[in-house]
Protein backbone atom coordinates (compact mmCIF):
# COMPACT_ATOMS: atom_id res chain seq x y z
CA UNK A 1 0.00 0.00 0.00
CA UNK A 2 0.88 3.25 -0.94
CA UNK A 3 1.98 5.63 2.15
CA UNK A 4 2.29 8.87 -0.22
CA UNK A 5 1.48 11.08 -3.34
CA UNK A 6 -1.13 9.94 -5.42
CA UNK A 7 -2.91 7.04 -3.99
CA UNK A 8 -6.22 6.39 -6.46
CA UNK A 9 -4.91 3.43 -8.59
CA UNK A 10 -6.54 5.16 -11.45
CA UNK A 11 -4.75 8.39 -11.10
CA UNK A 12 -1.53 6.71 -10.26
CA UNK A 13 -1.62 4.11 -13.04
CA UNK A 14 -1.76 6.91 -15.72
CA UNK A 15 0.32 9.24 -13.65
CA UNK A 16 3.42 6.59 -14.03
CA UNK A 17 2.83 6.32 -18.15
CA UNK A 18 3.11 10.14 -18.54
CA UNK A 19 6.27 11.33 -20.19
CA UNK A 20 7.89 14.47 -21.24
CA UNK A 21 5.19 17.32 -23.05
CA UNK A 22 2.49 14.72 -22.26
CA UNK A 23 -0.85 16.89 -21.64
CA UNK A 24 -3.14 16.63 -18.58
CA UNK A 25 -6.43 18.23 -17.99
CA UNK A 26 -8.28 18.75 -14.28
CA UNK A 27 -11.66 19.99 -15.39
CA UNK A 28 -14.77 21.69 -13.71
CA UNK A 29 -17.82 19.25 -13.86
CA UNK A 30 -19.27 21.15 -16.87
CA UNK A 31 -16.18 20.75 -19.53
CA UNK A 32 -17.08 18.45 -22.22
CA UNK A 33 -15.11 15.10 -22.18
CA UNK A 34 -13.42 14.14 -25.86
CA UNK A 35 -15.12 10.66 -26.47
CA UNK A 36 -10.90 9.38 -26.90
CA UNK A 37 -9.40 11.34 -23.90
CA UNK A 38 -9.73 8.71 -20.33
CA UNK A 39 -11.83 10.74 -18.04
CA UNK A 40 -10.91 9.81 -14.20
CA UNK A 41 -14.98 11.45 -12.39
CA UNK A 42 -13.86 12.45 -9.37
CA UNK A 43 -16.95 14.45 -8.64
CA UNK A 44 -19.15 13.04 -6.17
CA UNK A 45 -21.31 15.94 -5.14
CA UNK A 46 -21.70 19.47 -6.69
CA UNK A 47 -18.72 21.10 -5.68
CA UNK A 48 -16.73 18.33 -4.15
CA UNK A 49 -13.59 17.74 -4.92
CA UNK A 50 -12.86 21.37 -5.43
CA UNK A 51 -10.63 22.21 -8.31
CA UNK A 52 -8.02 24.19 -6.20
CA UNK A 53 -7.45 20.97 -3.93
CA UNK A 54 -7.03 18.69 -7.08
CA UNK A 55 -5.05 20.97 -8.36
CA UNK A 56 -2.45 20.92 -5.56
CA UNK A 57 -2.12 16.89 -5.09
CA UNK A 58 -1.41 16.59 -8.75
CA UNK A 59 1.58 19.61 -8.62
CA UNK A 60 2.88 17.72 -5.52
CA UNK A 61 2.93 14.47 -7.66
CA UNK A 62 3.76 15.48 -11.43
CA UNK A 63 6.94 17.51 -12.57
CA UNK A 64 4.79 20.17 -14.79
CA UNK A 65 6.65 22.59 -17.16
CA UNK A 66 3.44 24.69 -18.47
CA UNK A 67 -0.04 25.62 -18.25
CA UNK A 68 -2.99 26.29 -20.51
CA UNK A 69 -6.24 28.05 -19.04
CA UNK A 70 -8.63 29.97 -21.20
CA UNK A 71 -8.70 33.44 -20.98
CA UNK A 72 -12.00 33.90 -19.33
CA UNK A 73 -11.13 32.75 -15.88
CA UNK A 74 -9.32 35.93 -15.60
CA UNK A 75 -12.22 38.25 -15.92
CA UNK A 76 -15.07 35.45 -15.00
CA UNK A 77 -13.48 33.73 -11.74
CA UNK A 78 -10.78 35.45 -10.83
CA UNK A 79 -10.38 33.07 -7.70
CA UNK A 80 -9.18 29.92 -9.63
CA UNK A 81 -7.24 32.82 -12.26
CA UNK A 82 -5.28 34.27 -9.13
CA UNK A 83 -4.93 30.37 -7.78
CA UNK A 84 -3.39 28.88 -11.31
CA UNK A 85 -1.37 32.13 -11.53
CA UNK A 86 0.66 31.46 -8.58
CA UNK A 87 1.08 27.94 -8.52
CA UNK A 88 1.25 27.03 -12.40
CA UNK A 89 4.74 27.79 -14.26
CA UNK A 90 4.14 29.14 -17.66
CA UNK A 91 0.78 30.06 -18.26
CA UNK A 92 -0.41 30.61 -21.59
CA UNK A 93 -3.98 31.93 -22.50
CA UNK A 94 -6.29 30.83 -25.02
CA UNK A 95 -10.10 31.08 -25.31
CA UNK A 96 -12.06 28.64 -23.77
CA UNK A 97 -13.41 27.09 -27.65
CA UNK A 98 -9.38 26.94 -28.79
CA UNK A 99 -9.19 24.93 -24.84
CA UNK A 100 -11.40 22.56 -25.22
CA UNK A 101 -10.22 21.76 -28.71
CA UNK A 102 -6.63 21.46 -27.01
CA UNK A 103 -8.29 18.66 -24.98
CA UNK A 104 -8.90 16.30 -27.44
CA UNK A 105 -5.22 15.48 -27.71
CA UNK A 106 -4.82 14.87 -23.82
CA UNK A 107 -3.61 11.64 -22.01
CA UNK A 108 -6.04 12.22 -19.54
CA UNK A 109 -8.92 14.26 -18.21
CA UNK A 110 -9.42 14.61 -14.24
CA UNK A 111 -13.13 15.74 -13.66
CA UNK A 112 -13.54 17.38 -10.31
CA UNK A 113 -17.35 18.76 -8.83
CA UNK A 114 -16.24 21.99 -9.15
CA UNK A 115 -19.12 24.73 -10.12
CA UNK A 116 -17.56 27.55 -11.00
CA UNK A 117 -16.85 29.01 -14.62
CA UNK A 118 -13.49 27.96 -16.69
CA UNK A 119 -11.76 26.36 -13.79
CA UNK A 120 -9.79 24.17 -15.93
CA UNK A 121 -6.16 23.87 -16.77
CA UNK A 122 -3.96 21.99 -19.01
CA UNK A 123 -0.92 20.67 -17.56
CA UNK A 124 2.08 19.66 -19.47
CA UNK A 125 4.71 17.40 -18.31
CA UNK A 126 7.80 18.60 -17.22
CA UNK A 127 11.18 15.91 -16.31
CA UNK A 128 12.98 15.62 -13.30
CA UNK A 129 16.67 15.99 -14.48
Amino acid sequence: MKKHGILNRELAGHFAKLGHTDQIVIADCGLPIPNNVPCIDLAYRLGEPPFTTILDVVLEDLVVEAAIVAEEVKTNNEQVGNELSMKCPNISYVSHEEFKALTKNTRLIIRTGETTPYANVILQCGVIF
